[in-house]
């Protein structure tokens, strides 16, 4: 079985580009911070994990992810190689992102981050505009 679910926050937005043809798919390109459970006395200590996600997700993705808004991410680990331009083998391991949801509320992200938001603090949730159902990767 090849799984992996992963919570932390994104390290900058996604580099997002859309394929060629009648078809266009969008892929999303990001890095998650994920800290380590156990780290060094005094010290936190992260793995910052590369993902990839296409279609609904990475246009979900390009539309929500921000830096340092925490996501939990699921998918599976793929692996892979390529040469660069000097010759030498480049070994690769992304998570390929099947599902991601929000880990926490914009309102707690905001908190974490000292940046004001225009929630009002005694509800803790966003205004979700109508019919973006249709366009959330997840249930």
């Amino acid at each position: 079985m090849n799984k992996a679910i992963i919570i932390g926050r994104m390290t900058r937005r996604a580099d997002i580009r859309y394929t060629q043809g009648e078809n266009q798919t969008c892929i999303a390109r990001f890095t998650l911070a994920v800290n380590r459970k156990f780290a060094k006395e005094g010290e936190k200590s992260a793995d910052f994990i590369s993902c990839i996600a296409f279609g609904k997700i990475a246009e979900f993705l390009e539309r929500y992810g921000d830096k340092g808004i925490k996501f939990v991410v699921e998918g599976r680990i793929q692996t892979g190689s390529y040469t660069n331009k000097d010759g030498r083998t480049v070994y690769t391991t992304d998570v390929v992102v099947e599902q991601v949801e929000f880990a926490e509320s914009k309102s707690s992200n905001a908190a974490d981050q000292n940046q004001p938001r225009n929630i009002p603090p005694e509800e803790g949730f966003m205004e979700i505009p109508e019919g973006i159902e249709e366009e959330l990767p997840f249930n």
